[in-house]
């Protein structure tokens, strides 16, 4: 089964639209440290540009996630996955899906893109080691054909990265 390509998605809501609007105002006023907000014309797919943190195991290196808005956000999370090469680590697949239990059975309305972004660096910067998840290549390989990383099932059990 595979998810919805983006010409065949809904388009967004008029709450989603206003919200969506709001963050990038407070994003251009106020960018998290260490992201860029790379400007399409495209507001329900946002790319934007991850700085490893100083002293940590991604000093130095660059990667854009890739933020795919639902036409029900905020109540509905975001897709949001690492547009490849991924950064290693061991919750981060090859193919860019994200295993971080804030996008998807934790989500809240009350998160931002801004906040997504924080946990993602801080889910990149707490780590000891860069390797891939032990089952990466059986994920990938069941990925195939476009499937959504929200068609997922995860299972949330490490929270040491």
């Amino acid at each position: 089964m595979s998810g919805p390509s983006p010409s065949s998605r809904k388009g967004l809501s008029k709450i989603a639209c206003n919200r969506l609007q709001k963050e990038l105002v407070e994003w251009q006023v106020n960018p998290p440290v260490g992201f860029k907000h790379k400007a399409t014309d495209n507001l329900q797919r946002w790319v934007i540009e991850v700085n490893g943190a100083p002293g940590t195991l991604y000093a130095n290196e660059t990667y854009q996630l890739q933020v795919d808005f639902p036409e029900h956000y905020p109540m509905e999370a975001p897709q949001v996955i690492f547009i490849p090469p991924a950064p290693l680590h061991p919750h981060i697949y090859s193919n860019g899906h994200i295993c971080l239990d804030i996008l998807y059975d934790s989500w809240s309305p009350a998160m931002t893109v801004s906040s997504i972004c924080i946990s993602i660096l801080s889910m990149l910067s707490s780590s000891t080691v860069k390797q891939r998840p032990a089952d990466n290549d059986r994920y990938v390989k069941n990925c195939r054909n476009g499937r959504s990383p929200k068609e997922t099932r995860w299972w949330f059990h490490d929270d040491k990265v």
